[in-house]
């Protein structure tokens, strides 16, 4: 089954959407703010160009290393 997310505008719609969800037997899980981010840098990490390389060297020097 797919997956839906939902950002409420405000506590109140929030609360009214875990109530809803909870009447009608769906599984529900509140996802905290580092997770939400984990979620959209790999959707980022997925867009990326990965058809060009960049040397070793390249990074150690932009690392400072």
């Amino acid at each position: 089954m797919d997956t839906i997310l939902v950002t409420p505008n405000n506590l109140e719609d929030f609360e009214f959407v875990i109530d809803l969800f909870s009447k009608m037997n769906i599984k529900t899980k509140i996802l905290s703010a580092e997770e939400k981010e984990d979620i959209l840098l790999g959707e980022m990490m997925k867009e990326c160009d990965r058809s060009k390389k960049v040397s070793r060297e390249s990074i150690m020097q932009k690392l400072g290393c």
